[in-house]
């Protein structure tokens, strides 16, 4: 073949192409297809999804029939029935030789804690496989699933997803998820009662972190603090979800990670809440049941997770992380008349101080872990007289250090769980505990989530696995 036919076979074949190339962009395959308008295919209206648009408990898996098991032991809320982190059991506690693992599971990334009542333990989690909040249910004896119910709600990781601790009972399981969602389920099969959207009937600003506060049970009522818009707090019927009174947000608080504490301050039973904006007291019985009783903006930490801790008849201390220390609050009145005054405040490395956990009154002395800005003792367990919130009576060794990690009083013995997944054992005395033993149960990953303990076991995680240790004799 010559040059001067290439050339020609070259040209012919652009041509082609590009004539074929020119009618595919110009031929119309259906001239007879018409813009689709909106209802023209007969479409239900509501059927449409948006991204917000989220159907809370639409989904449910059931996995295993649950045998009897004799267990009837109940850790049914954050820091356990009386929200104060500590158990009285009749069972013997062993301190030598380690712990039996009965069981684990794994979960999405987070640090919300299980609750355990009568045979079960319940855990919020999140899959973002299926970019959902699930509310999973286990059996404290076996570890295996019993069932799940869940649904959608894409959210971004941001150092975990799951925050918060269920609160159980007879005939109620109620969570809160990372974006406000509020369920409440049977806790035996699972099926679902009612449900709630903080945002979305409330116009609550979700924390940076997601939600951080915990259901509180007051009765037959689930106290709530939405903080949002024109509502600070409400009391909601268990069974229904029926809204029973509300309290108006004139204080202007939004929401913060810490949860409810009721308190009985000057004889007035009251539920103290921490929020972005300062500290509040809202009567919890009596014909002004819901009425907010004071309020005070002298402590307001941007951030704030741990709740408030009452230790005297008229006064309550104050802790959050990120430099904002501590802080001692008194509360005085009665009637209509009450104010909220801060007698002492001051940095983390000036005095009694936590970060993530809620500090534990045992036997008229504090037991918290200082955060890491809290100088020489950062990262201490440390013991502290209510009447000195400055020098500490005594700390763990220099090697004892326990991060963000939690901890819990079993009849006299301290349980701390450092963040790096090992566990240590403390008698308590009056003024300092007592190292009995350690014991290394999880190569830990930032475990933050506190325990739980019922029937012998005790409930432990990190940000990815659960574990369930045998702590009896």
């Amino acid at each position: 073949m010559n040059k001067k036919s290439l050339k020609w076979i070259t040209i012919g074949t652009v041509v082609l192409y590009s004539l074929v190339l020119v009618g595919w962009q110009l031929y119309t395959p259906h001239s007879e297809l018409t813009t689709q308008e909106p209802g023209a295919d007969n479409r239900p209206e509501g059927l449409a999804r948006s991204a917000d648009d989220v159907k809370v408990g639409e989904f449910f898996m059931k996995y295993e029939a649950e045998a009897p098991t004799g267990m009837n032991g109940v850790w049914s809320a954050f820091r356990g029935s009386q929200r104060d982190n500590i158990i009285q059991t009749s069972e013997a506690i062993s301190t030598s030789g380690d712990y039996q693992e009965m069981w684990s599971f794994t979960t999405g990334e987070g640090h919300a804690a299980p609750v355990i009542y009568k045979g079960r333990v319940y855990v919020l989690d999140y899959d973002e496989t299926l970019l959902s909040d699930m509310l999973r249910c286990f059996s404290l004896e076996t570890g295996e699933e019993l069932w799940r119910r869940w649904y959608r709600v894409r959210i971004k990781r941001n150092h975990g997803f799951s925050r918060t601790i269920p609160a159980v009972g007879d005939g109620y399981i109620i969570t809160m998820g990372p974006n406000g969602h509020v369920m409440c389920c049977d806790p035996e099969t699972g099926d679902m009662k009612w449900t709630r959207d903080m945002q979305k009937e409330y116009e609550t600003e979700v924390p940076f972190w997601y939600t951080g506060q915990c259901p509180l049970i007051d009765g037959d009522e689930v106290i709530l603090a939405p903080a949002g818009a024109d509502t600070l707090m409400v009391g909601m019927d268990i069974q229904s979800g029926a809204v029973k009174w509300a309290t108006e947000n004139t204080v202007h608080f939004k929401m913060s990670h810490s949860s409810i504490m009721p308190m009985t301050l000057n004889g007035k039973k009251t539920y103290v809440y921490i929020g972005v904006g300062g500290v509040c007291g809202v009567s919890a019985e009596g014909s002004d049941k819901g009425k907010l009783l004071w309020s005070t903006n002298k402590w307001q930490p941007s951030v704030v997770a741990p709740s408030p801790l009452r230790i005297s008849s008229n006064q309550i201390f104050l802790v959050a992380g990120y430099g904002n220390g501590g802080a001692l609050l008194q509360v005085d009145g009665s009637g209509s008349n009450w104010k909220a005054t801060v007698l002492d405040q001051y940095k983390a490395d000036k005095g009694l101080a936590s970060e993530q956990q809620t500090p534990i009154l045992y036997n008229g002395k504090i037991i918290s872990i200082l955060p890491k800005d809290g100088g020489a003792n950062r990262s201490k367990l440390v013991y502290y007289n209510p009447s000195n919130l400055h020098t500490p009576i005594w700390t763990s060794a220099q090697d004892e250090r326990f991060g963000l990690g939690p901890y819990l009083v079993i009849n006299d013995k301290l349980f701390a769980f450092n963040e790096d997944g090992v566990l240590y054992v403390y008698q308590i005395e009056p003024n300092a505990m007592t190292l009995l033993k350690k014991q290394e149960v999880m190569e830990g990953v930032d475990a933050w989530g506190p325990m739980a303990y019922a029937d012998g076991r005790l409930v432990l995680r990190d940000s990815h696995t659960v574990k369930c240790l045998k702590i009896t004799e």
